[in-house]
């Protein structure tokens, strides 16, 4: 048995670490609520916006926090751009080719990255990246805590904009009916380039809140996309409850079995989750059943 001042630690590191996954999950949970499709270029978006915070850093000093106003905008312009301009218009109304769409964007994204920065990989120097602070019997580093609240917050803003806003009107009635939705005079294409632009700039969050403890390469948005389709099948498909939640415990999941296990099975506790939710809750644990 563990004693608790390693087991404590563990958690809370897991909870910095699940709440980071539940933003970039919440992205993409929006996008599959609203517009019925998986986002497979989300893995790809992010590595975009990581790439962004490290040149912002790097190139003119900017402070990855001090970034979110210049990253989190871009990425909706990304996102909307990429929606009215390439997604809708190549998909031509189906959602066979949506999905086929999004993989050759995150092909074409990664490949860019490859060309332009090649395969290395890249992190920043802050003054506070090697910071810590004392929990009770855990040390846990600056960068992660800021995280934590941070991406909590985005996921709160977040979710006010969905339940209290028009826009989230709006994007409520088109996820539930769409026809229903262009009778009552909503613009629908407008709130699906909406959804996808709010679910990138959820990423653009998340870059800013990570790269003072991460890092950056070609690669690095297809674990963490893996890790969010495991969060928004173990939430349920479109909820953003689950979303959060699943995130959390799961970061809390992979730090149990990093622990016990060791750093590189810790992952395997995520994927069990997976298998099991699949086999024995499929609708998620906050998702209706069909």
């Amino acid at each position: 048995m563990l004693d608790f001042a390693i087991l404590f630690p563990s958690v809370l590191n897991g909870l910095t670490t699940g709440a980071v996954y539940a933003l970039i999950a919440l992205g993409l949970t929006l996008i599959y609520g609203v517009l019925h499709i998986i986002n497979f270029a989300h893995g790809a978006a992010l590595m975009v916006a990581l790439y962004a915070v490290y040149l912002l850093k790097t190139h003119l000093d900017v402070d990855p926090y001090l970034a979110l106003p210049l990253v989190v905008p871009g990425m909706f312009a990304l996102g909307y751009a990429l929606q009215r301009g390439i997604v809708n218009r190549a998909s031509h109304g189906k959602d066979e080719n949506i999905l086929l769409v999004t993989l050759g964007l995150s092909i074409v994204l990664e490949n860019l990255a490859l060309m332009l920065f090649r395969s290395d990989t890249r992190t920043i120097e802050t003054a506070y990246t090697l910071s810590t602070v004392a929990i009770g019997p855990a040390l846990i580093a600056l960068p992660k805590l800021v995280a934590f609240a941070g991406a909590l917050a985005t996921s709160a803003l977040l979710l006010w904009v969905v339940t209290r806003t028009d826009l989230g009107r709006a994007i409520r009635a088109v996820a539930k009916e769409k026809q229903g939705a262009k009778l009552m005079g909503i613009d629908v294409d407008h709130v699906y380039a909406m959804c996808f632009g709010i679910g990138l700039a959820c990423l653009g969050a998340a870059a800013c809140f990570l790269l003072p403890a991460y890092y950056v390469n070609p690669q690095v948005g297809s674990g963490f996309v893996l890790v969010a389709f495991t969060i928004v099948v173990l939430g349920g498909m479109g909820s953003f409850a689950g979303a959060l939640l699943g995130g959390l415990l799961i970061g809390v999941v992979e730090s149990l079995g990093g622990l016990f296990l060791g750093e590189s099975l810790g992952q395997i506790g995520i994927f069990a989750i997976f298998i099991a939710v699949l086999l024995f809750r499929p609708q998620g644990l906050f998702g209706a059943r069909a």
